[in-house]
């Protein structure tokens, strides 16, 4: 499993940029770390359970926490901060970046929206209960 070299925070141009140890690189915009967030609040508690994430194109990163020597949890000012990134997880996201951005796009013309106005911020999915907790009624 290819190890991280370098990492950075690109607040202007709203990118991580990562190297690795097996001489690729990538540039992950924040928009796809966040809309393919691994926390359960994006991905939900099962397979199909995803939670559809509009409204993040201008999304940004405040910090990012390391966590072991395995992953990092990056902050997101939308208030989000509970996705915990493994190496393999960017190396996933950078490497299937095309593919996972049309992933996206098709699912945001699934609910609704045209072109990307899905992206748009202060966006939200039509007939979407108000965010509160992870979705769960007890």
């Amino acid at each position: 499993m290819p190890n991280p070299l370098d990492i950075a925070v690109r607040q202007k141009s709203r990118v991580l940029d990562i190297s690795f140890d097996d001489g690729s690189s990538f540039s992950i915009p924040f928009e796809l770390m966040r809309v393919y967030s691994p926390s359960a609040e994006v991905k939900g508690h099962g397979p199909g359970q995803e939670v559809l994430q509009v409204g993040k194109r201008e999304v940004g990163i405040t910090g990012v926490e390391p966590v072991g020597n395995y992953a990092i949890k990056p902050l997101f000012d939308d208030g989000h901060g509970s996705g915990i990134f493994t190496w393999d997880y960017l190396y996933k996201l950078g490497s299937e970046q095309a593919s996972l951005w049309q992933q996206y796009l098709d699912r945001l013309h699934a609910a609704g929206f045209a072109g990307d106005s899905g992206r748009a911020p202060g966006t939200e999915v039509p007939g979407a209960a108000p965010k509160s907790g992870c979705g769960h009624h007890h």
